[in-house]
């Protein structure tokens, strides 16, 4: 039986298992898989965006229909969303869950005018990151990412952490694109501005019971209030690379029912 009597002991228990599941294994049946399939780095941007916007629900069924649009978009999704034409478009089918082909015709030229109006995903995120926090970050480019008309319905797909979300999916993709984990799993690509200890944790029900089995975690709700409350926990574990628990707190929830 597991002996974890100090805050010692449970940080010396998820660093072990934060090591074990950071591991090449762990690409292949998590939505990090759809940007791993890319080396440009504005395709891996793309298609990481989008898997990580419909990353909710059975995990098999995200990575089937994330790889079929990859396929529908001739495995050249910045070129897709850039250049595809309102026929091109209209042709698009797509469903996963609530996430529709209106929503995606939506979200393609909303991410088009984000490269073309204002540099990219990155530039876009770096502009209003604060030295601690990505959350302020995160109200921001959602507020610019629907600044051209779209279908109201879409602006559900896309959390904002300051109206009180845990914006679980778009932390998972700060986590991927900037952290550096040297272990071949987040990509790090967006690390020069922006570091790892600015990140928070992905929130949602795999990491939020572990935190509370382990009493890392009161409140109840997978909210916002709860980010900062697990957050400030993490970062007293690891201040440089908080989020690095993420692959703990899921792997012993998803994968080991802890």
């Amino acid at each position: 039986m597991l002996d974890i009597t100090t805050l010692k002991d449970i940080k010396d228990f998820l660093d072990e298992k934060a090591f074990a599941y950071n591991q090449p294994f762990f690409i292949a049946h998590d939505p990090i898989s759809i940007p791993h399939r890319f080396t440009l780095k504005e395709d891996i941007e793309i298609s990481g965006f989008i898997a990580a916007t419909i990353a909710w629900g059975n995990r098999k069924s995200i990575l089937k229909n994330a790889n079929q649009l990859m396929d529908k978009m001739g495995d050249s999704p910045f070129d897709f969303v850039m250049t595809a034409s309102s026929k091109q478009l209209k042709s698009l089918e797509f469903v996963h869950r609530t996430f529709n082909s209106e929503d995606l015709h939506c979200f393609i030229l909303c991410l088009r005018n984000i490269y073309q109006k204002h540099g990219g995903l990155q530039q876009v995120f770096e502009k209003n990151a604060q030295p601690d926090s990505m959350q302020m970050a995160i109200s921001k480019f959602k507020a610019l990412f629907f600044e051209i008309p779209h279908l109201q319905r879409s602006e559900k797909h896309v959390s904002d952490p300051l109206k009180g979300s845990s914006a679980k999916r778009i932390n998972m993709l700060l986590r991927w694109f900037v952290r550096e984990d040297k272990q071949g799993v987040d990509f790090g690509i967006w690390n020069g501005k922006l570091q790892a200890n600015q990140l928070s944790l992905p929130l949602d029900v795999h990491t939020g019971n572990i935190a509370r089995k382990l009493g890392l975690l009161i409140r109840k709700q997978d909210d916002a209030k709860a980010v900062q409350e697990i957050d400030a926990v993490l970062r007293s574990f690891d201040p440089n690379d908080p989020v690095k628990y993420d692959f703990a707190l899921f792997g012993l929830g998803a994968f080991e029912k802890f």
